[in-house]
């Protein structure tokens, strides 16, 4: 009977769809109640800090005087407080992984841009 069973499954491997996706053909389609990953409209952040506060597993950090937040990608565990807490709404919850990078640090860094400097007057 077992033979019978065995048999069965491979033809159906054999001449059946795949089981998996074909990844770089095919994009994922994620679901809508998936988590993703939180991102930043940096031009309308206020660096008030609310967002390094709410941030249960201190993934972020808002520094004022310089303009910059970051993210620890590896240490954020993708609750939404932040993104609720926000009081300029300029963070979002993306449907998708985060970005893959090749350095060992796994810092996000995302700098306010400066104001462009006057030209001078000649």
């Amino acid at each position: 009977m077992q033979v019978l069973t065995i048999a069965g499954m491979i033809m159906r491997s054999l001449f059946g769809k795949p089981a998996t996706l074909m990844y770089p053909m095919v994009p994922r389609e994620y679901p809508q109640s998936s988590r993703g990953h939180i991102e930043i409209a940096i031009e309308d952040c206020i660096f008030c800090g609310i967002c390094q506060r709410k941030c249960p597993a201190d993934a972020i950090t808002v520094d004022r005087m310089d303009k910059v937040w970051e993210i620890e990608r590896l240490r954020c565990v993708s609750c939404t407080s932040c993104s609720e807490a926000c009081p300029k709404k300029c963070l979002a919850m993306k449907i998708g992984y985060s970005p893959v990078t090749t350095s060992p640090e796994s810092k996000e860094r995302v700098h306010a841009s400066p104001a462009a400097p006057a030209e001078p007057v000649v």
